[in-house]
């Protein structure tokens, strides 16, 4: 969800200023390849309406559009890093790293790392002789090349969102930039893209502010800083009780998608639920992202794509964690539910109620979805009203313990008595000879209504009974409450 938020953001600056939405596949760590992800991606992207201008599948002016795709063009800058001593070979064995950690931890270094202070130390063209360099690489043996920040220097830079930020270099370490398999690290690999895809702008998560110095190192480093794309860094979203940020573990623990799909894990076989087979609409999920850190300023809530897009600016996303809110996300969606047209959601209708053995006619169906629209959240919802299909075998305990008096039979029988004189039994018709009833008896609605509805569906709520009554016709109305009363009156 995080992932999709991120592209939604970027999708909405680049239509809203003109520009173009390009899909990059950052897969440099081919340890954490997962297979089906770049089918997921597509896929996610096409349910929520984001149409890429550019990615692997169209191509483009500045692909390759995979990174492992353009692997052969990442080493020049590696080596021109190097050269120009903003970077060195660095030999160290994973063993001699962890001693090195446990090393500053015994001298209660609160965050050892691998950075000015420490790299003297270590095995690394700056410490070994050319020579021994020389023949480590002509060996064959394994290496990192890591960026050599610089001592005590304060790296300055403006976040649209953030406005300026400042952070010392010797808060930095000597991140690694290319692995001895041949491949970048997303740090040098980004900064290069971005660089030669004409990237103008980065906008991504809040988690990759602490990365933004370095990359605003590397961009000077390889005399870019002149072309270097703006960045803003959106905020986290946090759980439903703001603790913390939103994670996948939440959402099993609280009973709601996180993922945009339903994703199956092809190592486990562990399937994660997603908000379009969970019954939303894309628009919802949409709107319900987009405000999940923006703000247009209004009291506006409901937001097509194109409208968002109009709308849309980096400035009113905010710099504070955006609470992700369930019952928000349900709303978006009944809202969204409630504009669909008509014959959709009878399309969409048509198979749950199969799935429930229910029928109702063609000429039937429109009708039945006007009557439980306003009351559903997803088009399953609308199954609640199968009892315009169907007779009850049962009713409400609560409402007929409350309502059902001794005098309930001989008010119901009179009322019935009204009803088989209404002609035609339209929904009006019924209303106004309800209504006539309670004044005639001087009754209260109180005393009669809830008794009728009971009788009528088994429930203790739900749409205008006189829309009930029309859409079930007049013989079945009657046949309902005399079934009704003759059982209600036995006990």
């Amino acid at each position: 969800m995080g992932g999709v938020r991120t592209a939604l953001f970027n999708y909405l600056f680049a239509k809203a200023n003109q520009g173009k939405f390009l899909l990059r596949i950052e897969d440099t760590d081919q340890t954490r390849y997962v297979p089906g992800a770049e089918d997921y991606i597509r896929e996610a992207l096409a349910w929520v309406g984001m149409d890429t201008d550019e990615d692997p599948w169209k191509g483009g002016d500045v692909g390759p559009y995979r990174q492992s795709d353009r692997k052969p063009m990442y080493r020049q800058y590696a080596d021109q890093l190097i050269e120009a001593g903003h970077a060195y070979y660095a030999f160290d064995t994973p063993e001699e790293l962890d001693e090195m950690r446990e090393r500053l931890k015994r001298a209660k270094v609160p965050n050892p790392q691998y950075n000015a202070a420490v790299r003297m130390t270590m095995k690394n063209s700056l410490t070994l002789s050319a020579d021994e360099v020389k023949a480590r690489l002509d060996n064959g043996d394994p290496y990192t090349i890591r960026v050599k920040i610089p001592r005590n220097e304060d790296v300055r830079f403006h976040d649209i969102i953030r406005g300026w930020v400042q952070v010392s270099s010797s808060q930095l370490d000597d991140k690694v930039i290319f692995k001895s398999d041949g491949m970048p690290t997303y740090h040098l690999a980004n900064i290069v893209d971005d660089h030669l895809m004409k990237i103008t702008h980065v906008i991504r998560g809040e988690e990759w502010l602490p990365s933004a110095p370095l990359h605003i190192l590397l961009y000077r480093f390889l005399g870019w800083e002149e072309t270097r794309p703006e960045f803003a860094h959106l905020p986290l979203i946090l759980r439903p009780d703001g603790n913390g940020k939103l994670s996948k573990r939440d959402g099993d623990r609280l009973g709601f998608p996180v993922f945009p799909l339903e994703w199956k894990d092809p190592s486990t076989g562990e399937i994660s639920s997603g908000y379009r087979e969970n019954g939303y609409y894309p628009e919802a999920f949409t709107n319900m992202l987009a405000f999940l850190g923006w703000n247009p300023g209004t009291e506006k809530e409901l937001y097509s794509m194109d409208e968002l897009i109009q709308d849309f600016t980096l400035e009113r996303v905010g710099k504070s964690g955006a609470k992700f809110d369930t019952d928000k996300t349900r709303w978006f969606n009944q809202q969204w539910l409630r504009m669909q047209p008509v014959e959709e959601l009878v399309s969409a209708l048509k198979p749950n109620l199969e799935k429930e053995g229910l029928s109702c006619s063609e000429q039937q169906l429109p009708a039945y979805v006007n009557l439980m629209k306003e009351r559903a959240t997803f088009v399953s919802d609308m199954l609640e009203g199968r009892y315009l299909l169907e007779a009850p075998e049962s009713y409400d305990d609560k409402t007929v313990a409350k309502k059902w008096k001794e005098n309930s039979a001989d008010i119901m029988n009179d009322l019935m008595g009204v009803f088989e004189k209404v002609e035609p039994f339209t929904s009006e018709a019924l209303h106004d000879a309800f209504n006539g009833f309670l004044q005639d008896r001087e009754l209260g609605m109180g005393a009669v209504l809830p008794v009728l509805r009971v009788l009528v569906t088994s429930k203790g709520m739900g749409p205008s009974m006189s829309d009930i009554m029309a859409f079930i016709g007049k013989e079945e109305t009657l046949q309902r409450l005399r079934d009704g009363i003759e059982r209600l009156s036995r006990g």
